[in-house]
């Protein structure tokens, strides 16, 4: 439950393809029951994603899309704040005023900009700043403004992530150090999960789920798409009458996410007893996947429908998010004397 004395989390979301099963598990169910007790904001990072995505239509699409999902999935924004990054220009605003602290030692050591010098260095490439645009030079500072525009105080985020809140508190820092006397940004906090491999779903070529190797299975799949690609995951020869090992296999793996714990009880029993192929198996998950994501489904394809509520709501997120940010910008405004 939130209170008076909750702290303020953020979540960020990058529109850079449609959702998958993996996406839901591992990202979007984690990230919504945060809401339960802090003070929930979340926003589609659409500036974000044009660093790589170039395509207008894509980038509408996907943005709209990931949209969709959070509202369809549970999020609620009576109870949270969600809007579109491009809605909320004090954060752009903030980004200038922020880079101007940031220091470019600082930037060159940020792992997407060491990373894509790497890539260079091992392809033989002289200039190793080859394909780097400033977007993705400068992406640490913008997502600093995305977490101190709103007053973050803590961030949940994967380890590769943990740099940005890193950089986001030493930028911060920085500006405290001069005009702290007047106002101060408030230093984030990154809350990185513990290990939960149980989080990580496998695909539908038993890899981990992956839009980069194109093994998964959409969140919002039509039913006949949806028994097709659950029947494609893989399975070993093991005869029906033998006994399997439910951690072994790929097809349990998903289950277990979506069935109940006495369904998934039963499940196991039976494999571990013999007697259950694996076609009954991917059955039970096609059955179990598509009763538990039927009514998200319907709520996602109205959303995306022409004339639907979802910019409506985002208007209305994007309202609420610039409430939260007018003041965090006037005040670093008249800090630095343009007030």
């Amino acid at each position: 439950m939130v209170t008076a004395e909750s702290k303020v989390s953020l979540t960020g979301i990058k529109p850079t393809g449609e959702p998958h099963l993996g996406n839901y598990i591992g990202a979007i169910k984690p990230a919504l029951e945060l809401a339960d007790g802090a003070e929930s904001i979340y926003f589609i990072a659409d500036y974000h994603a044009l660093t790589s995505v170039r395509d207008p239509h894509l980038l509408a699409r996907w943005t709209r899309s990931v949209a969709a999902t959070w509202l369809a999935a549970g999020l609620d924004p009576e109870r949270t704040t969600f809007y579109r990054q491009s809605d909320v220009p004090e954060i752009f605003e903030l980004h200038w005023l922020l880079s101007c602290f940031a220091a470019k030692g600082l930037m060159n050591r940020a792992h997407a900009y060491k990373a894509a010098r790497d890539r260079n260095r091992e392809a033989g490439v002289e200039d190793l700043d080859k394909g780097v645009n400033m977007g993705l030079y400068n992406y640490p500072v913008l997502m600093s403004a995305d977490i101190l525009t709103m007053g973050t105080d803590l961030v949940p985020v994967g380890k590769d992530q943990l740099q940005h809140v890193e950089y986001a508190a030493d930028i911060a820092g920085a500006f405290n150090a001069l005009y702290g006397d007047s106002f101060k940004l408030k230093l984030p906090k990154a809350v990185v999960p513990k290990e939960d491999s149980g989080r990580t779903l496998p695909g539908t070529d038993g890899r981990k789920m992956s839009k980069s190797y194109g093994n998964t299975i959409p969140l919002f799949a039509p039913e006949a798409e949806l028994r097709k690609l659950v029947r494609r995951i893989p399975t070993d020869s093991t005869p029906v009458e033998e006994p399997k090992d439910p951690a072994a296999s790929h097809v349990f793996q998903i289950l277990q996410h979506f069935a109940s714990s006495e369904e998934t009880a039963a499940v196991r029993a039976r494999l571990e007893a013999g007697g259950m192929g694996w076609g009954d198996l991917k059955n039970t998950l096609f059955t179990t996947l598509d009763d538990h994501l039927r009514p998200m489904r319907e709520r996602y394809d109205a959303l995306m429908a022409p004339g639907s509520e979802l910019d409506e709501l985002l208007a209305l997120g994007a309202s609420k998010a610039r409430r939260r940010a007018r003041p965090v910008l006037q005040q670093a405004r008249k800090a630095i004397g343009i007030g």
